[in-house]
């Protein structure tokens, strides 16, 4: 017997529907995070485990960052997600996590603040939430997730479509191949420009990591990314 196939106008309905359900996710992401004040978003695998470097490192990171009054906005799952929130914990400052529902991903990580959880069935509301309301962003190594989000910011501020801020790449070894790649293929090839090169910082120092956020809102008044 043949399967009778859904014809293209059947979808129309369901997609007018989705679309309040995405509204939803906007509207309750800017209510609730305009909120928390200055942030920071730290990014980075979900699979790094506690004894890992990288791991360490971003808690020390999300530490100090939040003892200079800044918030700590990580995507709220294990691995350096848990390591944000942890050290942000642990300073006793603002610890946000914004989880999406994944059918293989697990459970938020235990050192959100109760209060800042926002959960998303959307990955691109979610990514408006980390761009929007980031300070500065620090690229802990990672897998696809991380790639995603670093181009995403890298696209951003390079084609002014939000104010610019501090970009950070954390754990030189990790990052090197890729930064090279960036110089030695994209440059080589007219792709991009040698000002582009100049967009982001690359520190395996905490103090650093801090000192050039400090320093760039010494000139800037700290507040939401205005464009988008």
């Amino acid at each position: 017997m043949a399967v009778k196939k859904k014809k293209w106008g059947d979808h129309r309905v369901e997609s007018s529907w989705r679309m309040f359900k995405i509204m939803s996710e906007f509207v309750d992401g800017f209510e609730k995070m305009e909120k928390y004040g200055p942030c920071i978003s730290i990014f980075g695998s979900a699979r790094t485990k506690p004894d890992n470097k990288y791991y360490q490192l971003a808690e020390v990171i999300a530490t100090k960052l939040t003892k200079e009054g800044y918030g700590i906005i990580t995507g709220g799952g294990p691995g350096i997600m848990e390591a944000g929130n942890k050290g942000a914990k642990l300073a006793k400052g603002k610890s946000v996590g914004l989880h999406i529902e994944l059918e293989f991903e697990q459970q938020w990580n235990e050192y959100i603040d109760p209060d800042k959880l926002l959960i998303f069935n959307y990955f691109f509301a979610r990514k408006v939430m980390f761009i929007r309301y980031a300070q500065a962003f620090v690229f802990m190594p990672g897998g696809f997730g991380t790639m995603d989000e670093v181009f995403e910011a890298l696209t951003l501020v390079q084609t002014h479509s939000v104010d610019k801020v501090p970009l950070i790449f954390v754990g030189k070894d990790y990052w090197q191949g890729l930064l090279d790649w960036l110089k030695n293929s994209m440059l080589a090839e007219g792709n991009i420009s040698l000002e582009d090169l100049k967009l982001y910082h690359v520190t395996d120092d905490p103090n650093r990591v801090t000192k050039i956020i400090n320093d760039f809102y010494k000139k800037k008044a700290l507040r939401p990314n205005m464009r988008l």
